[in-house]
């Protein structure tokens, strides 16, 4: 079985909150029970930012998911404290400001084409997604080209 690749949308400060602990640890929202239960070891997380608009780190998920109401991430919904949990490993890592701009290069994925060009944040709306192969590919070798460039 190959693996699924999620793309988790958060905010620039969940995102540091993720890179604090190590990139360990990724919370999904409560109401995506259904997707956390479906995320196995060996898959891919890339993270979009949002407010920046652009993708950041890759990590592979290492567990099954949990259920965990410790606080560590916020969100605009009061009560909301990403519940479901999967341990992670650090993959390709880049900082907020390193980050991937993705106006310019969403055009180049099939999972936007289903909005309009001019409305393609839309497409990162919600908490969890599901890339295809195609796109995870290609935002995988943005993402590492960008890494590349970054010094150490």
């Amino acid at each position: 079985m190959s693996a699924t690749y999620w793309l988790l949308v958060g905010t620039p400060e969940n995102y540091a909150k993720t890179a604090a602990l190590g990139w360990s640890l990724a919370g999904v929202k409560s109401r995506h029970r259904k997707k956390a239960e479906r995320m196995r070891p060996g898959d891919k997380i890339i993270f979009y930012l949002t407010r920046v608009k652009a993708f950041g780190s890759i990590v592979t998920i290492t567990s099954p998911y949990t259920e965990d109401a410790t606080p560590i991430w916020q969100s605009e919904k009061p009560g909301e404290l990403y519940p479901f949990r999967v341990r992670t490993e650090p993959d390709i890592i880049l900082s907020v400001d390193e980050a991937l701009p993705a106006e310019g290069i969403v055009a180049g994925l099939e999972y936007t084409k289903r909005w309009p060009a001019e409305h393609w944040t839309l497409a990162f709306q919600g908490n969890v997604h599901i890339l295809n192969d195609h796109d995870y590919r290609h935002l995988r070798a943005l993402i590492a080209a960008r890494a590349a460039l970054t010094p150490a």
